[in-house]
């Protein structure tokens, strides 16, 4: 059997199992099936062909990167996304070039399908949490607005930034992450009462995050 056979046939389960096995049931983005595919088949098509003529490597290379750059612009995915993206442009440039080594070819593809299968389990770090936050409170103290912001999602605040505070109309943007669930244990700070607790836990934010304000400037 043509080692081309064999590299495209490993290419088609390599990518099948990543876009359909892995990134789908974990993502659910129909419209980037499609991407993955056609990214894939078309990588491992050109690079057959650049390959096998007298056109340079690094020229072709350097094709993918200006097509993916404008891919990448065209529209906002996420950084996971973006991963997938580059290990189905991977897949497709390893089977296209490794004919000479079937052994290594398919090494290195096992490889990128693995790490995905691992690094983005639902199990690894699931509890970590990340979110973009407008707080109907201003906090120009950023452990004044921790202290609220883990009373309103009820668990461990691991990292918080202020991006902005607007005074006039008192409130605050944060970029928050933290992780779920009380077992996780709270960022030692001030008490706040079992009412500021309820309401961050009824579904009333604003409510809670004023609340939480008030109790924080009241024991600082």
């Amino acid at each position: 059997m043509s080692p081309l056979i064999i590299t495209g046939a490993a290419d088609l389960v390599a990518i099948v199992v990543l876009t359909f096995a892995i990134f789908f049931p974990r993502h659910h983005r129909r419209d980037l099936v499609l991407a993955y595919l056609g990214v894939n088949v078309g990588v491992f098509a050109v690079a057959v062909v650049l390959g096998s003529s007298a056109v340079g490597l690094g020229l072709g290379l350097g094709l993918f990167g200006v097509l993916s750059i404008i891919r990448l612009r065209s529209t906002e995915i996420a950084q996971p996304e973006v991963a997938y993206y580059f290990a189905s442009l991977a897949l497709g440039l390893v089977a296209g070039l490794g004919e000479s080594n079937l052994t290594v070819a398919g090494a290195l593809m096992a490889l990128v399908v693995v790490v995905f299968a691992i690094g983005d389990h639902p199990r690894l770090f699931g509890r970590v949490r990340s979110q973009t936050m407008n707080l109907d409170v201003a906090f120009p103290n950023e452990a004044a607005a921790r202290d609220a912001v883990a009373a309103l999602v009820g668990g461990r605040v691991l990292h918080l930034i202020i991006k902005h505070v607007d005074l006039v109309n008192d409130s605050t943007l944060v970029e928050v992450r933290y992780v779920t669930g009380r077992s996780a244990g709270t960022v030692p700070g001030p008490r706040l009462s079992a009412a500021t607790v309820a309401l961050a836990a009824s579904g009333s934010p604003s409510a809670a995050a004023h609340g939480a304000a008030r109790e924080v400037r009241a024991q600082a």
